[in-house]
């Protein structure tokens, strides 16, 4: 991967021009026959690519993570993978796994957590996209605050917990069933909220649809809506907005 140290270890003399020059011939990404692997993806957005686990093979995922780690690569993120998958890749490759999350972090390395992003929950069943969110997160370095089984039904329960969603610069709203958590977030905090919709909930909540609708329709202001269950998508989202507040301050 062409990075800064690259680039200094040309001009100091460590690296010769024909291999800078073969370096940046690999550097844009890398061809397995079954995976392009974008190695310029850190340089342009800040963080490596993500692998999505689901309908990868076994033999896929180690050779991906292999090529990645040939590259020196650490924390990386492989999505959606289901406990059957990693039990198979588990003796070949250096990972962790969080069942509840179906995340697999490969070369963990322990990161500095900065800023605060709160995670709130409808309800119990929401977990599984709401550590998915979590995991993504904190791989990434954010500080990560866990609010879960406070939804609007109860809303006494949501308010008990007000102090330390206000004090988050990013607040994930994750929920089922109408969806309404999002917008009662949306009118209490001053800092963006990311809405989840999830797909739990009986018949007329079609899979998470009505949940998507009700949060697309917020009436609060800062609420913006990523798709049914994508909890990694608004973990990385969060952690964009939470990196560039602590930037900025």
């Amino acid at each position: 991967m062409i990075d800064l140290k690259t680039l200094e270890d040309f001009k100091a003399g460590k690296i010769s021009e024909e291999q800078l020059l073969n370096m940046l011939k690999a550097a844009p990404f890398e061809d397995l026959g079954y995976a392009n692997i974008d190695y310029h993806r850190k340089l342009r957005q800040g963080e490596n690519e993500i692998i999505y686990g689901q309908g990868k093979t076994a033999e896929q995922i180690v050779g991906i993570v292999d090529n990645m780690t040939a590259h020196g690569l650490e924390n990386i993120l492989i999505t959606r993978l289901s406990k059957q998958v990693f039990d198979e890749i588990a003796g070949r490759i250096n990972a962790v796994y969080y069942e509840s999350a179906r995340i697999a972090v490969a070369n963990p390395k322990e990161t500095k957590k900065v800023g605060k992003v709160a995670i709130v929950s409808g309800g119990t069943s929401d977990l599984p996209v709401c550590e998915e969110a979590a995991v993504t997160l904190e791989t990434l370095g954010n500080a990560v605050t866990r609010v879960y089984d406070v939804g609007v039904s109860g809303l006494h329960r949501l308010l008990a917990h007000l102090d330390e969603i206000t004090d988050a610069n990013v607040v994930i709203a994750v929920a089922g069933m109408e969806g309404a958590l999002a917008s009662v977030l949306g009118g209490l905090v001053s800092c963006p909220v990311i809405g989840v919709p999830t797909s739990v909930g009986y018949g007329a909540n079609f899979e998470g649809l009505s949940a998507l609708l009700a949060m697309l329709n917020s009436c609060a202001s800062g609420v913006t809506v990523v798709n049914i269950d994508n909890g990694f998508g608004a973990g990385y989202f969060a952690s964009m907005i939470n990196k560039a507040v602590c930037k900025n301050k």
